[in-house]
Order: C-alpha cells, then structure tokens, then sequence
C-alpha cells in the first residue's frame, strides 16, 4: 500500500516556507513513492515557484503532488482523510477537526513538527522530542533539520550534484542560461552577483561600492526583490528586463523563476547573496561564495542565529564573517568597498571551504530520507 503523507503550510516568508516545503513535498513523492498532499494557504507565493499553480482551484495535481488550498481551520475530517505521516512545517496549528480524526485512527499517524534550519547547538537536544497531546491520545515528534549527525540533515535531491556538475562542466551552459535570462555579453564578462535578500539590507551603498570600484561587476537581482534600490540604480521601473549601467555596475532584473532554474542562477554566478532559509540551502550546495541575509526577529534573535551559522560555516573566513554581520546590520557603518575588496580575495578559500563542508553536512544524509526512516522507527515500534 501507498505511503500517504500530508504536509501543513502557511506562507509567512513570501517565498521560503512554500520554497522550502515544496521541495521536501516533490522529493518525498519522487523519489519515495509517497502520496503527497501539499496543504498551502497562500497560492499567489507558490505560482512565483512554480508557474503552473492554479490560483483559484481548491485542489489540484502538480508534478504528481496533489495541492490543497488550506483556506482555513475549518472543515470536517474523517479517520478515511488522515495520512500515515502528518507534518506541521514551523508549528503551524492543524484544522481542529483534522486533529480529532487523527485521534480516532488506527493505528494513529506519525505527527511531525517540521522545525525552521539553525545552526544552533540546542536544536541537538530537541531533535525528536516527544510532545503528547494536552487532551487526545496523540503525540507529536519535533525534527529539526541540521547541520550534524544529531538533527534531520538538509534537504537535497539525489540527482542535485550531478546536475550542478554538469551544468558546471562547460562553460558555455552557463552563458546559454543567463542569456535566456535576457543577459547581454558584456554582462557576462563581469563579475556575476545574484541578489536576493529583504527589503532592510544594505542594497544601496552596496551598489554605490561596485559602481565605483576597480571590477566590472553585473548584479542579477529578480524582480520584486530590493525594488527601492533597484529602481533608484536604474531610474525606471524595476521590472523584469529592465537594466542599467552605472560605472563598472551593471543591474539586471530578472523573472522570478522556478527553482530549477534558481539553482541554475547560483551555480552561472560568481557569488551569491541569499536570503532566508530555502535559497540560504541551496547556495551551500552550490559550491560559491555567499553571503546570507537572514529574516530578522524581534530582540535581534537572528544575529545570534548567524553568529551560530558563521562558527560553524566560516571557520578562518574572516572576510566572509565582516561582510555577512555588515550585511545583516550586526555591524553598522561598514566600509562596503574594503569589504567587497576582502570578500572578493578570500574567494579561493571560501570555495575550498565549500567543498570541505558539502562532503561534511552531506555525510549526515538527506532530510527526506532521515525523516522517513524516522517515521519508519515510529511506525514499527
């Protein structure tokens, strides 16, 4: 019999929570052979992933996932609608009617909270915690996604390091992509910088340090992201296509694309800057410098969580740790063109680094994987 699974939703960082489940949703299907239901309340957010999404129906088929618009918490629910594995990604609350079937099945499902990625040491301790019902015979399991052999791992398709190989192998891959993009040659005989990030980084002196420096450097920033600054830089409207240079700085708005392609973006550029957690995975894996712009919380916790990630990423990589705290705001005042300089010549041991921490995170196995033999040691128990 079919492994069922459904997985919770709600959208809160535009882009990462459905980037994030989504990919977890198409490779659990794909490459386990499980039946996916992807609950999601905000269907607008998913279509800038995957263009194929249909905004206005209640439920529908994609890449053999099916997709539930999760409107609300209400609903009726019998034991016949609960999957065998149900997950809750970043402790969003489950329709009460879908948690009272839970309660009436036999044998009950295996209840994950999907935690967000940290580098933190006590996410150790936490991973797969018990937390049983205050009122209802079910217990749920916390998994965190990690760095270590004492979390989930991160999540990563089998194929993704032969395709990017591949796509690596010759040169021209690369040109052939971004020129689909609407990339000009000149642009691609700079430097290449993807950017992606919130509204609250440091966008304009940034650019002010790369129109005014020694190198020619072409920033691809996708449409929507850092619109302000970008719009300032050009002079027009910040839509897909548009494109300006300014000194040794070119700025090139590009389409949202679907992740495929997103990976394919990090691979063709040089360095990149990523933001959140989704997009923050995938430039580890890709192998090139980046810097990461995380999603800022109240109190500052997210400086304590970059702090973590930098300890164990950026070990010996002091350019890298400047230009990451400046970048988040940690450090304010920065000096962006000696930062940019420092980055740039610390390029070859950030790469070196890359490769060194692929092998090490990649050891710990996948987070689909890890997950399901999880489930598997609940389920048998």
């Amino acid at each position: 019999m079919t492994l069922r699974l459904d997985l919770f939703c709600r959208v809160i960082d535009n882009y990462g929570d459905i980037g994030i489940c989504w990919r977890l949703a198409c490779q659990l299907h794909a490459e386990h052979g499980i039946a996916v239901r992807l609950w999601v309340d905000d269907l607008v957010s998913f279509r800038h992933l995957r263009p194929e999404v249909d905004i206005t129906a209640e439920n529908q088929v994609v890449q053999g996932v099916a997709v539930r618009h999760w409107r609300d918490q209400d609903g009726v629910y019998t034991v016949d609608d609960v999957a065998d594995i149900v997950i809750e990604f970043f402790a969003v609350d489950l329709p009460p009617a879908y948690v009272a079937a839970m309660a009436q099945c036999t044998p009950r499902p295996v209840w994950f909270n999907l935690e967000g990625l940290t580098a933190e040491e006590w996410v150790e301790g936490c991973h797969r915690l018990t937390s049983p019902h205050p009122q209802l015979p079910l217990t749920k399991h916390f998994f965190f996604p990690g760095f270590t052999e004492k979390t989930g791992g991160l999540p990563r398709e089998a194929a993704l390091f032969d395709e990017r190989r591949a796509f690596l192998q010759d040169p021209a891959t690369a040109t052939e992509f971004l020129q689909s993009l609407g990339a000009m040659p000149a642009e691609l005989a700079a430097t290449r910088v993807s950017l992606f990030c919130y509204p609250i980084a440091p966008v304009a002196p940034l650019f002010d340090a790369w129109r005014d420096g020694a190198d020619a450097i072409t920033c691809f920033v996708p449409e929507g992201v850092a619109t302000q600054a970008v719009q300032d830089f050009l002079g027009i409207d910040a839509v897909a296509g548009a494109a300006a240079t300014q000194g040794n700085l070119t700025v090139r708005v590009l389409p949202f694309v679907p992740q495929p392609d997103y990976d394919k973006l990090l691979w063709a550029c040089d360095v990149n800057l990523v933001r959140g957690e989704d997009s923050w995975v995938r430039a580890q894996w890709a192998g090139k410098p980046f810097v990461w712009h995380i999603y800022a919380q109240d109190d500052n916790l997210h400086h304590k969580k970059l702090r973590a990630f930098l300890q164990r990423y950026a070990v010996g990589l002091e350019a890298m740790k400047a230009f990451s705290l400046a970048w988040n705001g940690v450090h304010l005042g920065a000096d962006w063109p000696a930062l940019w300089r420092d980055l740039r010549a610390e390029a070859p041991q950030i790469a070196a680094r890359a490769v060194a921490w692929e092998q090490q995170v990649a050891a710990h196995g996948d987070l689909a994987a890890n997950l399901l033999a999880f489930a598997q040691s609940i389920r048998g128990a």
